[in-house]
């Protein structure tokens, strides 16, 4: 793809146009961050642009750095190109790069979601000429249940753990994930405190300074040990399964909120008693309407699977390809 508005590098995607890359994997001279997750945010650059609800969250990761922060669908240039960042509805702060370069529109997704999400800004089509999307989640088989339904489902399950004498620990993503939970449970009047593990504590304290609304919280650090959990929902990383950290909690069952628990395998293989599918990603239908919306002739997948997707476009007319790039967990 040499000679387009991005072209990928070792340390990612890269735009000569604008000479900064996108989200990369290593330390470059001036980078567009899409959103806060490790996997896109990552510390060493010599510059910093991003959008201005993402700033909190950068600095919670990555501490003092050189920030420029840009107001949603507000253009700026850099070097030939003139770039915008609009909502991606993926995580706070989450964006999609838009570059235009003497007509030419690209638009570069990071992670997206078309799902409503009370505590960041809605995914916003962006019409374009070239869509690089991320296609995580791109088989039919991914196909989101509603938010809400499912969030009920945590808090009956939470019922249902304590009529037994268990806590109930969900495992999620501690960015982005555990503040949608929270949140969710406030909307449907959801009262009971939720305990948290302290990476999931720190990270929610960052959101609500942020003004997101969520329900009550706790740390379960300030528990007493030998405190009774049963009944309790606690809400900790995935890296904290089968840590001694779940040594205070005398029973208990262990669930996982993520979209691959649209598999039942997946459920099994990670031993975990209940699966919730709740994605911070677009889905298989969400993937094919952002691409229509885009008016994009041309479509570039990355990350996931990418063959069914790329596949579909190809025998539809839309000439489609994919960039190989390196992917790390968001946690």
């Amino acid at each position: 793809m040499q000679g387009d508005l991005v072209e990928l590098r070792p340390e990612g995607m890269y735009c000569p146009a604008g000479d900064f890359y996108i989200d990369p994997g290593s330390p470059v001279p001036c980078a567009v961050i899409t959103h806060g997750h490790g996997d896109h945010a990552r510390p060493g650059m010599g510059c910093y642009h991003l959008a201005q609800p993402c700033l909190p969250v950068l600095q919670w990761r990555l501490g003092a750095q050189r920030y420029v922060c840009h107001a949603y669908g507000t253009p700026f240039r850099l070097g030939k190109a003139l770039v915008s960042l609009h909502p991606a509805g993926h995580v706070l702060g989450s964006a999609q790069v838009r570059i235009e370069v003497d007509g030419e529109v690209w638009v570069a997704s990071g992670d997206y979601k078309r799902q409503p999400d009370p505590t960041c800004a809605p995914f916003e089509p962006v019409r374009c000429d070239t869509f690089i999307t991320e296609c995580t989640f791109g088989l039919p088989i991914y196909r989101w249940p509603d938010t809400p339904s499912v969030v009920a489902d945590i808090a009956a399950w939470r019922q249902e753990c304590g009529a037994r004498g268990e806590a109930a620990i969900l495992y999620c993503y501690a960015l982005g994930k555990a503040q949608r939970v929270l949140a969710e449970l406030l909307a449907l009047g959801d009262t009971a405190p939720v305990w948290l593990h302290g990476a999931v504590d720190s990270g929610v304290q960052v959101y609500r300074e942020a003004g997101i609304t969520m329900t009550e919280t706790r740390r379960v650090a300030e528990e007493e040990r030998g405190a009774d959990f049963s009944g309790r929902l606690v809400i900790a990383p995935p890296s904290a399964a089968g840590s001694s950290w779940l040594r205070r909690f005398r029973r208990a069952q262990h669930g996982f909120a993520s979209g691959w628990m649209q598999l039942r395998g997946n459920r099994r293989r990670g031993n975990y008693d209940r699966g919730f599918v709740l994605s911070d990603h677009a889905d298989w239908p969400a993937l094919l309407q952002t691409v229509q919306q885009t008016g994009a002739r041309r479509v570039v997948a990355t990350h996931g699977n990418t063959d069914a997707l790329v596949r579909m476009l190809n025998e539809s007319g839309v000439k489609a390809t994919t960039f190989a790039l390196a992917r790390g967990e968001e946690d």
